[in-house]
Order: C-alpha cells, then structure tokens, then sequence
C-alpha cells in the first residue's frame, strides 16, 4: 500500500475514534489492524504520542471528579492498595524463581503489574541498571496484558455484575497501563471511569517509593551511588489541580463537563494510538517465561483484588 494510502486509513480511522461509533476497545483493535495490516505513517510515533496526550486527557477527566469523592474513594481503598502492590512483588520474585526468569526482569515485571505498567518499568530500571533486553521482555510482556485487559476486564465486568464503583476499582488495581485502566472504566460508565481513574493514580504514586527502594537495595547489593533524580509524573499534579480547580469554581460547572467529555473522546484516540503500538515482532520478543510469569501474576492479583472488593460490599 502506498504512503499516501496509508496515510489517509490511518487518519481516517484516527478521526472516528472521536466519535460515538468507536469506544476504547473498538479503538485499540482498530489500531492494531492498522499496524499490521497497512502499517503506520513514517511520521507517527504511537509511543510518544501516547505520552503526551494521555497525560492532557487524564488532566481533563479531573474536572469530572469531585474532590471530597476522590478523598474519600482513596482512603476506602488504602489497605487494598498497599496490600497488593507488596503481594504483586513477592510473587514476582518466587515465581520467577521457579520460572527460571532473571531477577531483574522478575522484578521489573512485578514493578509494572504492582503499580503503572510501563511507566512503573521506565522509573524502576535505571535504579537497578536493568539492561535494555531486560527492559524489553518486560514491556512486551506487560504490553500485551494491557491490551487483554482492555477487552476483557468490560466484558468480566457484566457477566459478573459488578457494580460502577466496584468494577472501578477492580480495574484500578487489577489492570497496568493508566491507558488501559481508564479505558476499560469508561467502556464500563462513568461512574466506574471517575472511581478508576482516581485510585489508578493514586496507585501510580507509589512509583516513587518502589524506584527509591530498589535503587537503595541495589546500592546496597553493588555499593553504588544512584545519580537518577525521581519525580512525581506531572499529569498527577495536573489531575488533583483539576479537581481542586473544579471544587473551589462550581459556577464554571458547564466548562468542566466540556473538558471531561472531550477528554474521554481524547481517551479513545490514545487507545487506537496504543493498539498502533502493537506488532506481532514486540509479541515475539516479549518470550513465553517472563509472559507465563506476567500472566500468572496478573491473574493472581486480579483473583486477590476482586475478592476482597467483593467480600467489602457484604459488610
């Protein structure tokens, strides 16, 4: 197919995942089809695109939420959180031993499903020097549960009959990538969108103690001194300003429904822009040990959450 073509399919679809006919999931298998099918544009880096809109849409969906039901949905879910994210790691590490899977890759796999996926790997590799190899199979491997959860988790979601809130926060704390959690919420309702997108950030935070701990531990493994400066990612600081901008300026309420409706129509397209991303060459890469590890993990921790989810709302 030529340049051109590819081009205007590429942008064609593009321009539908603003519109009611295409939700996320739709989205990111369109995307996909289009990477493998018809290929991409030279131009278009779905990756960095990715980075940067998904960080303005995550910022907009914050004038949606409101500030005393984002506190409040926090602390409900604090032990759960932090439950987690230390069973997630502990796993990672036995059950890559019994894998055969390097601790290094074990870990950065445990990182990613424990708090933010990729953005989780991207903060905790250099802390330990993980090597790109490493670096890869753990993002592959994590990559393709995203795109997974994505379909499945909406659909897991109905069968059950989970409630908005609940699914919300199943999805915040069973799901990596902050792209595939809030796209899986908003497939689910708005409810579950505000309540995911909440507690998914709130998760994400946890980044810098988990980088700060194992450079720390790696320091004291190879006596080496980390040079790597760590950082709150700034569209978290752009997500409570949000809300707190909305709390403190009711009367611009018509403005801030705008942004949050624009902002998931944004979402939809990082979506599409995330399945772009997909090439069954970063599938093979990714190996089957550290996916078997990722899967098993990732199932584990799903189990764990919904169950106690589920045992909350008896009591």
């Amino acid at each position: 197919m030529s340049k051109s073509l590819s081009a205007v399919v590429f942008w064609g679809i593009a321009l539908l995942s603003f519109t009611p006919w295409v939700n996320a999931p739709l989205a990111l298998v369109l995307g996909a089809i289009v990477a493998n099918g018809i290929g991409l544009p030279a131009y278009v880096n779905p990756a960095a695109w990715v980075k940067r809109l998904l960080a303005i849409a995550i910022i907009g969906l914050g004038f949606g939420v409101q500030l005393d039901v984002a506190w409040q949905v926090t602390t409900d879910y604090l032990s759960l959180m932090v439950l987690s994210i230390v069973v997630t790691l502990v796993l990672a590490l036995g059950l890559g031993r019994l894998l055969r899977v390097d601790g290094v890759t074990s870990h950065l796999i445990g990182s990613g499903t424990a708090i933010c996926g990729g953005s989780a790997i991207a903060a905790v590799a250099p802390a330990m020097q993980a090597r790109n190899d490493q670096m890869a199979l753990a993002l592959g491997s994590i990559f393709t549960l995203n795109a997974i959860a994505l379909i499945i988790f909406p659909w897991l979601g109905n069968v059950l009959d989970l409630s908005q809130t609940t699914f919300g926060a199943w999805a915040a704390m069973a799901i990596h990538d902050t792209s595939s959690v809030v796209g899986a919420a908003q497939a689910y309702g708005d409810e579950a969108l505000q309540t995911a997108t909440t507690l998914k950030l709130a998760r994400a935070l946890w980044i810098i103690p988990l980088a700060l701990v194992t450079g720390w531990v790696y320091q004291w493994r190879t006596r080496q001194e980390s040079t790597r400066k760590l950082k709150v990612p700034g569209f978290i600081i752009g997500y409570v300003l949000a809300m707190v901008v909305a709390a403190m300026l009711p009367q611009l309420d018509s403005v801030y429904h705008l942004a949050f409706g624009l902002s998931k129509q944004l979402l939809v397209f990082c979506l599409y822009l995330v399945g772009a991303s997909i090439t069954w060459a970063r599938l093979r890469a990714a190996g089957w040990r550290p996916l078997v590890l990722a899967v098993s993990i990732w199932v584990a921790i799903g189990v764990f959450t919904l169950s106690w989810l589920l045992t909350m709302t008896k009591f």
